[in-house]
């Protein structure tokens, strides 16, 4: 019998690849799931990024392999993105690496950086995939707290009292994810200097900064971040091209030279066609941003409103396209997420698959109509 790698034996298959099965069966049977659990945009790509790919089709060098770094004009749509955004200096030679989206980035990241028996920190709550890659390389994912109390931010007196001497990275993702807390210069500073101080590499993903968020800002920002920082970034929700697979890792030419290393022995490059839109994507301006959030901002209000007759409560002013919602105490996420599904055929992602500390909430995704938010709507209050 072929026995599987032991590297397996510390993860469990992604909780929505599992959870999905159990809605699709549902559909199948003639159910009429409204899913509300996935951040996957429901809306296109503008216009333009499409013909882009389309007529990339013609060009002579379309059906070759491409270069691991991607197209020069890619890397530079990428630098003139952070540069006009951001205010964000960047070599588009050698600071900017194109990935097949910002979840290859993790992988790479912590392929080129850790070594078996290396410490992680991992946020709590946060996206799964920090401690299942952490765990995959054989490193050990530590998790740190954030609370509401503490506006879901590291307390970092607390992370100084602990043992840090075999801790090599700290994940950070702000705008928070799950919890749509967004993050401030002040406290990417805090981070800088907490990894400069200790010698650890901070990461923080951040696909989430142009949604609903009036004044986005990159960990770059800080005065003596590349010397320690990595930035993940994705086209995926702010320019709806998340089965496109476009995101990038922004940082030194050291940092981003050894991503590159491992990356030019796991694929071939990125498809020519994706790479012509996405260049075409990042020339768009403040326009597109105002025309999703408009949209994002209606559908933000109806789950408000969903959330209110669920007897949940939660933070108006968090950003991202997700709603965190607290439950009444002492109902567990899990179980009530389950129940809603079954009797009222809404799927909604429970807290508690973000980490302990996400025990007590559930997560609203933004990427479902007003039509359908409001049919929830109906059949929680029928």
């Amino acid at each position: 019998m072929i026995t599987t790698a032991n590297r397996l034996n510390s993860v469990q298959e992604y909780y929505f690849s599992r959870k999905l099965r159990e809605v699709r069966q549902l559909i199948a049977e003639g159910k009429p799931v409204i899913n509300m659990g996935i951040g996957s945009p429901d809306l296109a790509p503008e216009k333009t990024v499409i013909e882009a790919m389309s007529q990339s089709m013609l060009d002579d060098k379309a059906h070759e392999y491409q270069s691991y770094q991607g197209l020069p004009e890619l890397r530079k749509g990428m630098a003139d993105f952070y540069a006009n955004q951001f205010k964000v200096a960047l070599d588009f030679n050698s600071e900017i690496l194109p990935l097949m989206g910002s979840k290859e980035g993790i992988m790479l990241i912590s392929l080129a950086f850790l070594n078996e028996g290396d410490e992680v920190l991992i946020p709590n709550p946060g996206y799964p995939t920090y401690a299942s890659v952490t765990e995959l390389v054989q490193a050990k994912a530590i998790n740190y707290d954030l609370t509401k109390a503490n506006d879901w931010q590291p307390d970092f007196e607390a992370l100084e009292q602990t043992d840090l001497s075999k801790v090599k990275l700290m994940w950070v993702s702000y705008p928070h994810m799950p919890t749509g807390a967004n993050g401030t210069v002040e406290l990417f500073k805090k981070l800088i200097a907490f990894g400069k101080k200790y010698q650890i590499l901070i990461v923080n993903d951040n696909p989430y900064s142009f949604v609903l968020n009036d004044h986005p800002i990159s960990i770059l920002q800080v005065e003596g971040a590349k010397e320690i920082a990595l930035e993940l970034n994705s086209l995926s929700k702010t320019y709806n091209m998340a089965g496109w697979r476009v995101g990038m890792v922004l940082g030194n030419p050291t940092l981003i030279d050894a991503v590159l290393k491992v990356k030019s022995n796991m694929d071939s490059g990125m498809f020519y066609g994706i790479q012509k839109g996405a260049i075409e994507a990042l020339k768009l301006g403040q326009d597109w941003f105002g025309k999703q959030n408009e949209i994002y901002n209606k559908r933000r209000n109806l789950i408000f409103q969903l959330a209110e007759k669920l007897d949940c409560t939660f933070d108006r002013s968090s950003v991202g396209l997700f709603v965190w919602a607290k439950l009444p105490e002492d109902i567990s996420a899990e179980a009530f997420i389950d129940k809603v599904l079954i009797e009222k055929h809404i799927f909604i992602t429970p807290g508690i698959i973000f980490g302990s500390n996400g025990e007590g909430y559930i997560r609203f995704s933004l990427c479902v109509t007003e039509e359908k938010i409001q049919e929830a709507i109906k059949r929680i209050t029928n």
